[in-house]
């Protein structure tokens, strides 16, 4: 297994459409990605890591919301819809974002469906902590990146003080 080079805001990578995995891409090179991205996310440390967010722009999320860590979940070409008008405010952070946090409403409880590790089709509930995690890796997925739910001032302080950061590393 490998840690992958996390994208960070504003990478325009960040906002790539990623394509839908078709039957050819299951692939021992497919589990070999999936693993890797788990070891990233944990590493990182995370609770969900898109794809897009390693610049490989394929509808693949690894999620594990657990405090464990030992609940880990594949989605593969995802999608979902709210089960009701229920929505909350939680405070979001992100790997391609980090040391930044903000409130973002979404969606109390969704109904997931998705294709597992090995192309096998699943569906779900996923509440409180889980729905969110999965709308905000979906977005990714999207080219959507959680500080585009904020206002335009605070996105400028966002890309000001990531820019700041990324000439630090440099």
């Amino acid at each position: 297994m490998a840690i992958l080079n996390i994208l960070e805001y504003p990478d325009p990578r960040l906002r790539t459409q990623a394509a839908p995995m078709t039957e050819a891409d299951f692939t021992p090179a497919l589990q070999q990605q999936i693993d890797d991205m788990f070891e990233t996310m944990y590493d990182a440390p995370g609770i969900g890591l898109a794809a897009t967010q390693v610049d490989f722009h394929k509808q693949l999320i690894v999620i594990d919301v657990s405090e464990t860590r030992d609940q880990p979940l594949v989605l593969i070409n995802p999608s979902y819809e709210p089960v009701d008008e229920q929505r909350c405010m939680m405070q979001e952070g992100c790997l391609s974002v980090p040391e930044y946090y903000a409130e973002v409403e979404r969606a109390v409880t969704i109904r997931l469906k998705a294709l597992d590790r090995h192309g096998k089709p699943f569906e779900m509930e996923c509440t409180d902590l889980l729905a969110h995690c999965v709308q905000h890796e979906c977005d990714h997925l999207k080219g959507i990146v959680f500080v585009d739910y904020l206002s335009k001032l605070k996105q400028d302080r966002v890309r000001k003080k990531m820019e700041k950061r990324h000439k630090l590393q440099a």
